[in-house]
């Protein structure tokens, strides 16, 4: 029997994410992380609500996760993101020894991977998971950004 809880199972949760940020006029990132097929954080960008440059959902999910685990590290974990996170995400998902990362859309400015940004050497990193639908929600976003200025 096929397993339904795979890499688009948990990506399309972390765009319904996006979509909230997108909502509350957040740059529309969401992400989720996942132990044993289980959602144990989830969470959207928050940087303007919260008027802190460090609530990126990545590190909304990865204080989500710790807080249901009861400690720092995300060893067995995959955090699920729409947009590949940034160096500031990439350094905490490195000391949160998280197990995999799975992004959809690749950031080719500020991504960790253009940036030169390491991750663990243990994580597995996977990208372009649903890309077309999470690079359209941001396209989606910044054109009416520029079209309300």
């Amino acid at each position: 029997m096929e397993n339904p809880f795979d890499d688009t199972y948990f990506m399309k949760r972390a765009l319904q994410e996006a979509e909230m940020a997108f909502e509350k006029n957040e740059v529309p990132v969401g992400a989720i992380v996942v132990v044993e097929n289980r959602i144990i954080g989830r969470a959207h960008n928050l940087t303007e609500q919260l008027n802190d440059v460090t609530a990126h959902a990545e590190m909304q999910a990865i204080t989500a996760a710790s807080n249901f685990l009861g400690g720092k590290y995300l060893t067995g974990c995959t955090l699920y993101v729409t947009l590949e996170p940034c160096q500031m995400c990439a350094g905490a998902l490195y000391w949160s020894q998280i197990s995999k990362i799975v992004y959809g859309a690749a950031d080719l400015e500020r991504g960790f991977n253009v940036m030169g940004t390491n991750l663990h050497p243990k994580t597995k990193v996977i990208g372009g998971i649903m890309e077309n639908e999470a690079a359209d929600l941001l396209k989606r976003f910044f054109i009416q950004k520029r079209n309300l200025n």
